[in-house]
């Protein structure tokens, strides 16, 4: 598709730029929003004018299966979409590595990010990478109380954690703090733990028991350090009756005294949150910063210049004020420092699934 026309000015010349599809990509996804982000990454690709070859997690095969039982009767010519089953260090390496893939869209951990950069850098591959977040939460006194409370709740716990935007460092002004605290461990213990079938459940099951057992290592590491770590509800192993093979734990909140703790630097990926307590305006943008993540950050606040002066130094990719998770899928999405490279959704993705190609005629 044409992008940009340029008439040169003096001159009889016209510059236009196109853009072609790049002809075989890869696309893989991770488990925590299986179609979600699989189909998120395929429908651009395709738009594009490309052929894919799609990988999604081996924790979660199913809803790829079916989405590709579903584009078949829906008459996608053969070989447009391909849907390859497998593990990371086979299947996926193969993709990344294969010499006839010339772009490679990745969404999951940091570390797999750069070793799939690694790889695809001597190929001259184009790279999109979606990785960690250990996402700020930022709580002003002046905020709508109520609001940020319930939204709080949400952006701690939905998916049980398992999303990457999930705002896993609460910090919460002084003035308010005691407060907070009080009324959302309050909110956190009325959280019903449950399976996804059951009308009241507010709070599932972990993906594994590999991952659950991951998260609970933080949690023993919390409970052995009472001087670094106070656990104010949950840090527990739950049973569902019923379900007993789900891997289910209790929603938890612990206060920390240092944004450089292990939990506060390194991704979870469960239903734990850590809250702490900043003084001003310069000291939350020290907390909200102080991590090697940058994907996304939420703001409470009512203060319009506030606003603008946390937007434009907060470093992240996405800054959400006085709402969490309000996706319009035509804006840019990714992060900055190790929670990737590149953007995707809307152009953004048509742009990265295509080569510019600029043509200048004299006339």
């Amino acid at each position: 598709y044409a992008s940009k026309a340029h008439e040169s000015v003096g001159k009889s010349t016209m510059n236009y730029t196109i853009r072609k599809p790049i002809g075989v990509v890869g696309c893989i996804s991770p488990w925590n929003l299986p179609l979600y982000l699989f189909s998120w990454k395929i429908a651009p690709a395709i738009a594009a004018g490309n052929c894919v070859v799609a990988k999604p997690s081996e924790v979660t095969p199913a809803t790829a299966y079916l989405l590709g039982e579903i584009v078949k009767k829906a008459g996608l010519p053969a070989g447009v979409l391909n849907i390859v089953h497998g593990n990371g260090a086979s299947c996926g390496q193969a993709i990344v590595a294969h010499p006839d893939i010339k772009a490679i869209s990745f969404t999951g951990g940091t570390t797999t990010g750069a070793h799939i950069a690694r790889t695809a850098a001597p190929m001259f591959k184009k790279l999109s990478l979606e990785l960690g977040g250990k996402n700020p939460n930022l709580i002003f006194a002046d905020c709508d109380y109520n609001k940020m409370l319930d939204t709080t709740v949400r952006s701690s716990f939905a998916n049980q954690g398992q999303i990457c935007l999930c705002g896993s460092r609460v910090f919460v002004q002084q003035e308010i703090y005691e407060r907070f605290k009080t009324d959302f461990v309050d909110r956190v213990k009325n959280l019903r733990v449950g399976h996804p079938d059951q009308p009241d459940t507010n709070i599932g099951a972990v993906v594994s028991a590999g991952h659950r057992e991951k998260i609970e290592e933080y949690l023993t590491l919390a409970k052995a350090e009472p001087e670094n770590y106070t656990l104010l509800t949950g840090g527990n192993r739950i049973s569902v009756a019923g379900y007993g093979k789900g891997y289910y734990l209790e929603p938890t909140v612990i206060e920390v005294t240092s944004n450089d703790c292990k939990l506060n630097q390194e991704e979870i990926f469960g239903p734990v949150v850590t809250i702490m307590p900043f003084t001003d305006e310069a000291h939350a943008l020290e907390l909200a910063n102080g991590t090697k993540y940058g994907l996304s950050a939420t703001l409470w606040t009512n203060d319009l210049s506030r606003t603008m002066r946390m937007t434009q130094e907060i470093e992240a990719g996405i800054v959400w004020v006085n709402t969490w998770l309000n996706r319009d899928l035509r804006t840019p999405f990714g992060g900055v420092k190790d929670s990737g490279v590149g953007r995707e959704g809307g152009f953004e993705a048509l742009d990265f699934f295509t080569e510019s190609k600029n043509v200048c005629i004299e006339y």
